[in-house]
């Protein structure tokens, strides 16, 4: 016995690293899919039911100004796994890209799952990727992904009832005849679970940029559509009121109770995932992540005003009012992370660092993220951003940043008339209601000056008027 003990103890002083890598926590990091801030009962939902991810947040670490990486989906994407603001992100838009998918990451971009990947992770992604075929650059098994599953293309997401979907390079093909048609989010989801279960014995990250609740406002009619069709006493749409662009897709006609049904189905989802972690013994060692990809959307049954899916903010997706970038974030970890509310600002970018820092992995590439390891385990002060910054190629182009109680917005950036900046404090207007450039011109030059300074030229995205004449 006393040989074993000795043994046991020169391993431990000849290997560190094999136990300090033992002890390393699986990371899980749930993207929802254009979920606006209010649209979660712990944010102040009042008509969709979302017990897991409320229990969730009562048991971990909810923020309160906690911002995507973009205002759509690609963009938010590549800001998460790269850990760059949008004025540095090598994709700034949704543009697609033949055969399919959208355009893709380069392969010299090195995403935090590379890392982890090299230093002895697992990894795996199931949802929709958005950022590349996965026959050209952007294929995820580049990006430090060993396993993907579900969508390669924004577009044939926004169908719940795809013809196919993609397992790492082999196509899916699903039955969709109406009658037999397989619903892409929950089979996306049993995978997710069957991950899990088969899990070994080194650590894991798993992505799951679920599809929900982007449009299509379609789904089964199963107990949550039930139980909301008799909540909301709806008037069915008929006519030309019924919309879908989903391939074979049935429009629904009550696209309050199917949505309310999504983020219900959604909610459960994440219930699910996190007793599979417990029921396999890693509560302790696993910490998961819930947030979103930009604000709600008004997109084929969508209904923002309905629901107050913005909250108390102005904007939906595709805008850079506080309700089209700031984003639920929860973060969960049993006898890790204490029951709190953080108020401080933070961003999508923020994860690179912090995932890495997580892991024991040396951060070797330069990022706009700053660590958020200090907030999340409760330990000391956190460095802060000078400002945060985001841009917006469609719409005529938009700018944002945010710096300490102030927020600047300019419209039309793209135009050969960009519309003046417009500012507000959102520390006592959140809702960007009045505009007080006139007020503060010192302020208003700041971060003006800011925003030339964060923004980098890219030919691919030239976001000035001037820039798009040159890449002309």
């Amino acid at each position: 016995m006393k040989n074993i003990l000795l043994c046991l103890l020169l391993l431990t002083l000849q290997h560190p690293v094999v136990l300090a890598q033992a002890k390393r926590p699986n990371i899980i990091f749930i993207f929802a899919d254009d979920l606006g801030y209010g649209e979660i009962g712990c944010y102040g939902q009042q008509k969709i039911e979302t017990p897991q991810i409320d229990k969730m947040a009562a048991a971990g670490l909810r923020f309160t100004r906690f911002y995507s990486g973009s205002t759509v989906c690609a963009p938010a994407r590549t800001s998460l796994l790269t850990g760059m603001h949008t004025g540095h992100t090598l994709i700034r838009g949704n543009l697609p890209f033949a055969p399919e998918g959208q355009i893709p990451l380069p392969e010299k971009a090195k995403t935090f799952a590379n890392y982890l990947q090299e230093n002895g992770y697992a990894t795996a992604a199931f949802g929709k990727w958005g950022l590349g075929f996965n026959q050209n650059s952007g294929d995820p098994n580049k990006h430090g992904f060993d396993r993907f599953y579900g969508y390669n293309c924004q577009s044939l997401a926004h169908d719940y009832y795809p013809p196919y979907l993609w397992d790492n390079h082999q196509k899916v093909e699903l039955p969709n005849n109406g009658k037999d048609s397989v619903y892409s989010a929950a089979l996306i989801h049993q995978q997710a679970l069957q991950y899990i279960k088969a899990a070994g014995a080194e650590p894991f990250f798993m992505y799951l940029p679920y599809t929900l609740p982007h449009g299509d406002v379609i789904g089964p009619h199963d107990e949550w559509y039930s139980h909301y069709t008799n909540k909301f006493n709806e008037t069915p749409l008929t006519g030309n009121k019924l919309k879908t662009r989903a391939h074979n897709a049935v429009p629904e006609p009550l696209p309050h109770a199917q949505f309310a049904a999504m983020i219900s189905r959604l909610d459960q989802y994440v219930g699910e995932i996190i007793k599979a972690i417990a029921d396999k013994g890693l509560a302790e060692n696993t910490l998961i992540i819930f947030t979103s990809d930009n604000g709600p959307h008004r997109e084929n049954g969508g209904d923002p005003e309905f629901f107050n899916s913005s909250g108390e903010f102005r904007g939906i997706k595709r805008d850079l009012y506080e309700g089209g970038i700031r984003v639920p974030y929860v973060a969960y970890w049993p006898g890790k992370i204490k029951p709190a509310v953080n108020h401080e600002p933070a961003a999508l970018w923020d994860m690179y660092p912090t995932v890495l820092e997580l892991a024991g992995i040396k951060n070797k590439v330069k990022t706009d993220g700053l660590s958020l390891v200090p907030v999340l385990l409760n330990k000391g002060k956190r460095k802060q951003h000078e400002y945060f910054y985001w841009e917006f190629h469609e719409n005529n182009g938009r700018q944002a940043i945010s710096w300490k109680n102030w927020k600047a917005i300019r419209l039309n950036v793209s135009t050969a008339s960009p519309s003046p900046v417009e500012l507000y404090d959102i520390s006592t207007d959140p809702e960007e209601k009045n505009n007080l450039a006139d007020q503060y011109p010192a302020i208003v030059n700041k971060l003006s000056g800011w925003m030339r300074k964060a923004h980098q030229y890219n030919p691919d995205w030239p976001l000035l008027f001037a820039e798009k004449q040159i890449a002309q």
